[in-house]
């Protein structure tokens, strides 16, 4: 469950108590100790990442990061005009 600020509980928890997250099993788990291993808290502390950032965090390379948001931008623009949301 989230609150307004887009943390879960369990994110929030190790946020107060600055440990890293146990939860390896987690779909926001990323190994990163320093945002304490959770891409929520991640993006709650520092905002809009750049694709560099996005790598660091994740361990793989720009050019692969890149290559999945390319991807990902494809698929919105493919889905939008399926479904006449531009004008």
């Amino acid at each position: 469950m989230r609150s307004p600020d887009g943390l879960r509980i369990c994110s929030r928890k190790c946020a107060e108590l600055k440990t890293p997250c146990p939860a390896q099993e987690c779909r926001h788990w990323i190994n990163y100790p320093s945002d304490y291993n959770c891409t929520l808290i991640s993006i709650y502390n520092n905002g809009s990442m750049t694709l560099r950032q996005i790598a660091e965090r994740l361990h793989l390379s720009f050019a692969r990061i890149k290559q999945i948001e390319t991807k990902a931008l494809a698929k919105i623009k493919k889905r939008a005009l399926n479904s006449n949301l531009f004008f």
